[in-house]
């Protein structure tokens, strides 16, 4: 395996963006959360203030220019606070409104103006509005020297504050958090999808797995209008692309085949839903179009499928197990499909035990008279990493080939597998990279799947 260092051909931007839509409500709880976790200690720490504002007027007395005026306000806004700030003055307040007052008092000037802006705030909006009216009331009396060249009026009267003056830093930037929140949820799941060791695309595949990728069939959906089928070639609605490279995969097998001088071959994978099966029986399909005569032979007793992908009922047609138990003759097994052309071995119930029934000498022997009647044998089996069938069949066939699902095996899992191909002295045929989806971006699409058709130019000769 040639492992190279980051490299952007190997990253699907499609994928990347499905992935993070697949993964939207874990972006969305992230930033929920944290918008809570912002209101939570909001409501544990934050303390309301009520601020009652005055508005007033300097003017000096028995003096009429206004730049003195103007002059004397910016002059006295610091006196006026200390003054108002004073103990003398809180004592005369506290007397007045007959109750103990916590506020707190500022005094600033309007620029280029005689005004001032008189603050009083408070935690009880009461005390506020009771504080700056007993202040105002109050002032001349406790300093009255220090504004006898000045007059105050009010412009305008303080009034109850309504609502908080004050706000807290998490409730002010809890929208901000959250939003920090979702992108930080989103760059972790872009990093998990950088580092997740799989093969995104077919540029990635022929550097990373060991072995020769003998084509890339796309992805198909079979969904469409609310219709569902299987996506075989002797379907009516499967696409142009896929049929092209379904047959294109089958050739490049076929040819391997004859150059190794091989008959049967195992169709398998490394984890389960990979599309094995499908491409066992679309291989079979290629083959019978050519008039090769053909067995398909569904070896996975564990969770056959293949008698669903072709919808064939089981009749009175004894099951591959049968055979192998000793039940039914095996020619009684095997079925002519009239419709696809090819001869039928099929499993039609999963047993929990296959291990019991295999049996890898009767297997071989079996083999070796079919490969007198037939050109090809296709093995569909259980996946290498769930079922220790695939070993059975190894032993039995001449050629293995892995399919590899976009985005979903481990690449050093499948490598490992492959490893086991060797080890076990069997020809390994390759790989067939299944349901690839092109790339949102034809330029980038072009360059990593070899153009229209997906790419004969992922196969390494």
């Amino acid at each position: 395996m040639n492992r190279e260092l980051f490299r952007f051909d190997e990253i699907s931007i499609r994928g990347l963006v499905m992935d993070l839509l697949h993964n939207a409500w874990m972006i969305l709880a992230a930033g929920l959360s944290l918008w809570l976790l912002a209101t939570g200690w909001h409501n544990l720490t934050y303390q309301p203030e009520y601020t009652s504002s005055a508005t007033l007027v300097v003017t000096l007395k028995g003096e009429s220019n206004t730049y003195s005026s103007l002059s004397m306000a910016s002059q006295m806004a610091d006196v006026f606070s200390q003054v108002f700030q004073s103990d003398a003055l809180r004592d005369r307040i506290v007397e007045d409104t007959g109750e103990e007052v916590s506020a707190r008092i500022s005094c600033t000037p309007v620029t280029e103006t005689n005004l001032m802006v008189l603050d009083v705030s408070s935690p009880d909006p009461r005390q506020a509005y009771l504080f700056i009216n007993s202040a105002l009331k109050n002032y001349e009396d406790v300093a009255g020297d220090v504004f006898s060249n000045s007059a105050l009026q009010i412009v305008q009267d303080p009034e109850v504050p309504e609502a908080p003056s004050n706000t807290s830093w998490a409730i002010s930037h809890r929208y901000m958090l959250a939003l920090l929140a979702m992108a930080g949820m989103a760059g972790v799941i872009c990093l998990f999808y950088l580092i997740r060791f799989t093969v995104k695309t077919p540029a990635a595949a022929s550097r990373q797995l060991d072995g020769k990728v003998r084509g890339v069939i796309p992805y198909e959906q079979t969904g469409k209008d609310g219709t569902k089928y299987a996506p075989l070639l002797n379907s009516p609605l499967v696409t142009m692309p896929f049929t092209e490279a379904a047959r294109r995969v089958e050739t490049r097998i076929e040819y391997h085949l004859r150059k190794k001088q091989a008959q049967t071959l195992l169709v398998t994978s490394v984890l389960e839903n990979e599309g094995k099966s499908t491409v066992a029986a679309n291989l079979a399909l290629a083959l019978a179009e050519k008039h090769r005569k053909v067995l398909l032979i569904d070896g996975d007793l564990l969770k056959p499928a293949m008698h669903k992908l072709l919808q064939e009922r089981q009749g009175d047609t004894p099951a591959l197990s049968d055979a192998l138990s000793g039940e039914a003759d095996i020619r009684e097994a095997l079925h002519y499909n009239e419709e696809c052309r090819f001869w039928e071995l099929f499993q039609y119930r999963g047993l929990e035990n296959p291990s019991a029934v295999m049996d890898s000498e009767k297997l071989k022997q079996w083999i070796r008279a079919w490969k007198k009647e037939m050109d090809y044998i296709i093995v569909d089996c259980s996946p290498a990493a769930v079922s220790t069938d695939a070993e059975v069949w190894m032993n039995v066939v001449d050629s293995v080939l892995l399919v590899v699902k976009e985005d979903y095996a481990d690449v050093r899992t499948i490598n490992d597998t492959v490893d086991a191909v060797w080890q076990s002295g069997k020809d390994f045929a390759g790989f067939v990279l299944n349901a690839f989806h092109r790339e949102w971006f034809w330029g980038m699409d072009e360059r990593r799947y070899g153009g229209y058709g997906y790419g004969g130019s992922q196969e390494r000769n």
